[in-house]
């Protein structure tokens, strides 16, 4: 009992840790979306919104999963981490120059996919694809040893040069969007080499064994990391391409407007983001079938979550004020977005009792199913619907999601929701 409380006060301690970073970096990124919309206009905002999201997009394509590999293996067996580390940052460094280097490419031969975003800006933002993936498995390969503060402060340190870098770029030097891009590209390779520093140095004396590659563990890797890619991937696609649909037929504009609603969309699934990113290393070493943990923490979930949402109903009227009377669409398309985003975030929560089971080929599929039909959704309202028409492709989607995953861990778990929440508990 007391071994139960003190795991259930640990968790807590770790999500309120994590948490609190996570609402520094809203601070950031909402700070830094004013500046930029305030001195680059909603049409600026859309460019450097196509630029993030094409990387990003790049980013978790090239992924191959790894960064839930490391914390599913690491977790499981400390003894994995160095081989883990050296296949990761070996893998991430080839694939991920392979692929900036094919959306230098893309943005040369084809601009138009990109709108009317100049394919310099394109090819200068491909540089830093490599180092965020580095970034990206690295920060996950601190979670899996249970290393919280370290993750979140390094998070945090790569979200807060958004703010730096648009107070430098916008305000003290009177630059533009070039610039911007350039010095975000820097400061992300910069982060990025202190991640892998750091990883190294910290896991010199973790363990008692060679730093180096292990082609067998990296082939487990990846088999277990393909199948939770598809979900990553397709999740991607569905919180961020309707982006670049709505820039290709709607213009930078419309596209910057729609940044800003979906920006606070996804700064709302950042609790459940932590509580979910927290949850995977412990079910995964608890391995229990029954998910009590994760009944437990879901149940916790869906209240604040359902707090938070209604608090962003009246929020959402400060959109415009905030960010200037061009964005007086953001708060309509955030209201429409809010039923999307709060199941969503129950269903990252829940999925985490799969991801620690080796996530069964059903949890994949739903994605994909789900994945095309937000396409077809995304491309049959957007010409006509413009943005508003991409926001209910979102919210329909994200509740697609959300009820095929509950009702497969209602049947995983052998029990109703009303039992499940009854009977969930945090494991000593």
């Amino acid at each position: 009992m007391s071994s139960g409380l003190t795991n259930s006060r640990r968790f807590s301690k770790d999500v309120v840790w994590t948490l609190a970073t996570r609402v520094l970096m809203i601070v950031n990124s909402v700070a830094a979306g004013i500046i930029v919309a305030r001195w680059l206009g909603a049409q600026g905002v859309g460019e450097l919104a196509v630029i993030n999201v094409a990387v990003t997009t790049i980013v978790q394509l090239g992924s191959f999963g790894l960064p839930s590999s490391n914390t599913y293996f690491i977790a499981q067996d400390r003894a994995h981490f160095r081989a883990a580390t050296i296949n990761s940052l070996l893998f991430a460094t080839a694939i991920g120059s392979v692929l900036a280097f094919a959306l230098s490419i893309l943005a040369s031969f084809r601009p138009d996919w990109f709108g009317f975003v100049p394919p310099d800006l394109i090819r200068i933002a491909s540089v830093q694809i490599p180092f965020l993936l580095l970034t990206l498995i690295g920060l996950n390969i601190l979670l899996a040893l249970g290393r919280i503060r370290e993750f979140n402060l390094l998070d945090l340190a790569g979200q807060s040069f958004v703010l730096v870098n648009a107070l430098v770029i916008l305000i003290f030097l009177g630059l533009g969007l070039d610039a911007l891009v350039k010095l975000n590209t820097i400061t992300s390779i910069l982060v990025s080499l202190v991640v892998v520093v750091l990883l190294v140095a910290g896991g010199k004396k973790l363990v008692d064994s060679r730093w180096r590659a292990d082609a067998a563990l990296l082939r487990r890797m990846i088999s277990y990391g393909l199948k939770f890619h598809i979900s990553v991937l397709a999740g991607a696609i569905i919180f961020r391409a309707d982006l670049l649909v709505v820039n290709h037929f709607r213009g930078p504009a419309e596209a910057g407007v729609y940044s800003v609603a979906t920006q606070f969309g996804l700064l709302l699934m950042l609790l459940p983001s932590v509580i979910a990113t927290l949850l995977f290393p412990r079910v995964t070493a608890e391995q229990d079938p029954r998910g009590e943990t994760t009944w437990f923490v879901t149940r916790q979930t869906a209240w604040i979550m359902l707090v938070c949402c209604v608090v962003a109903i009246p929020g959402s009227f400060l959109l415009p004020f905030l960010y200037g009377s061009a964005f007086a669409d953001a708060t309509f398309l955030l209201l429409i977005l809010l039923p999307g985003v709060y199941l969503v975030g129950l269903e990252s929560v829940l999925v985490q009792h799969f991801n620690a089971l080796g996530l069964p080929r059903a949890i994949p599929l739903f994605w994909v199913i789900t994945l095309v039909v937000n396409l077809v959704l995304v491309f049959a309202l957007v010409p006509r619907f413009g943005a508003r028409g991409a926001a209910i492709a979102s919210t329909l989607s994200y509740a697609l999601i959300f009820c095929l995953v509950a009702l497969q861990f209602r049947a995983s778990t052998a029990a109703s929701f009303a039992e499940g929440f009854a009977r969930g508990s945090l494991r000593g």
